[in-house]
């Protein structure tokens, strides 16, 4: 019998894998989800917003643009400094403050959205992050999501990870969240209504090759997982990462283009 899954034990060593590199670098490049994503929410001026496993601040800077009254979070503080940095580029303000996705640091029905992209996801304990989204927004609120799908170029990236990394048994994948039908089981009867759309995010960069060298240098859980395997394995990661990036590419000979299937989501709390 399998020995029970710490789950503290997971999200430290998670925490360490989104702290190494440097996830701006990719983050940065998103930015367009989460200007989708305020405007499926419909976020407008003095509206108290939360995100979530903010990362360097997608969502933070496409609500603080619409007028929000923003509250940044992630349990990497450097990424928040980040997402400081882009907002006083701007001229635009947030509250930034370290917090797990897991135990969120404010009152019940404090926000009238709260929002996460590609964030919240991979929180280990699911249900009961999906608890806290639920808990600190008000009746009638938002909540709205950018997840990566499990069928989708990140997820089967992650699945391709796993082939080499196998990741603890008993761990839920992040991409539940981006399976309609899981992430209903996951916000269960605290919702009224649920709105999905099924979108595409092209990654765009000079070749397969090039993108795995970007990502193992900065992108966290790529960074940890060559970091992790000998010579060897790592050879052949880097042999099945660029297969499935010229298998899904649609730029051509010349450039790499890679659409990654991602669920917007906007749920109305019950």
């Amino acid at each position: 019998m399998n020995a029970p899954l710490d789950l503290a034990a997971l999200k430290s060593r998670q925490q360490a894998a989104w702290a190494s590199g440097d996830y701006a670098v990719i983050g940065t490049t998103l930015q367009l989800v989460g200007e989708q994503l305020a405007e499926a929410c419909d976020i407008g001026w003095d509206q108290r917003v939360l995100d979530v496993a903010a990362g360097n601040g997608n969502a933070t800077l496409a609500a603080a643009r619409r007028g929000a009254l923003v509250t940044s979070t992630d349990y990497v503080a450097a990424l928040l400094d980040r997402g400081a940095e882009r907002l006083a580029a701007e001229r635009l303000g947030a509250t930034m403050r370290a917090a797990d996705a897991e135990a969120l640091p404010f009152d019940d029905g404090a926000f009238d959205a709260v929002v996460s992209t590609f964030g919240v996801m991979f929180a280990p304990d699911q249900p009961r992050a999906a608890a806290e989204l639920l808990r600190v927004c008000r009746p009638g609120g938002r909540i709205g999501l950018a997840n990566w799908t499990p069928d989708g170029f990140i997820g089967r990236l992650f699945k391709t990870m796993g082939r080499h990394l196998p990741p603890p048994a008993g761990a839920s994948p992040p991409s539940n969240w981006g399976d309609e039908a899981k992430l209903r089981e996951l916000l269960g009867p605290g919702i009224s209504r649920l709105a999905t759309e099924r979108r595409h995010f092209n990654f765009r960069y000079r070749s397969a090759a090039h993108f795995v060298d970007v990502f193992r240098q900065w992108y966290g859980p790529v960074h940890k997982a060559f970091a992790a395997l000998p010579e060897d394995g790592r050879l052949a990661l880097e042999h099945d990462l660029v297969a499935l990036l010229d298998e899904m590419n649609i730029g051509g000979p010349q450039a790499l283009t890679v659409p990654s299937a991602y669920l917007e989501i906007v749920a109305t709390r019950g």
